[in-house]
């Protein structure tokens, strides 16, 4: 498995933009496909987005299509550009790890981050 951390949370108001980061330790960090979800307090963990193992496709969810952004560099680590924020991204945003490129399902990812708080204010 590969172990992750995220960072670069914070307090941000509506129309602002953040950028998260998660840095993967092990050498086996090119073998999975990486993605985002978020949880906010009282609702389930929900798919952001998610990019494959060369970083050459990616899919978001319809709730952040058009403003965040996924990409990962070769050594070993994913962002998340988060742009135009709303008062409702506000979350917990988790990185996770998945052999299965193309899920959605929080089940399908067997790697996670312990999460970087967002918080947008209106």
């Amino acid at each position: 498995q590969v172990q992750l951390v995220e960072s670069g949370g914070g307090l941000v108001q509506a129309g602002g933009s953040l950028r998260l980061s998660c840095a993967a330790s092990g050498r086996t960090f090119s073998s999975y496909a990486m993605g985002w979800f978020r949880q906010a307090p009282g609702k389930e963990r929900e798919f952001v987005a998610a990019i494959s193992r060369s970083g050459g496709s990616t899919y978001y969810a319809n709730s952040v299509k058009g403003r965040f952004t996924i990409s990962r560099d070769a050594k070993n680590t994913v962002y998340l550009q988060m742009n135009s924020l709303k008062p409702e991204d506000t979350a917990v945003y988790y990185c996770a790890a998945t052999s299965t490129y193309g899920s959605t399902w929080w089940t399908d990812f067997g790697s996670w981050g312990q999460g970087t708080q967002v918080t947008v204010s209106s």
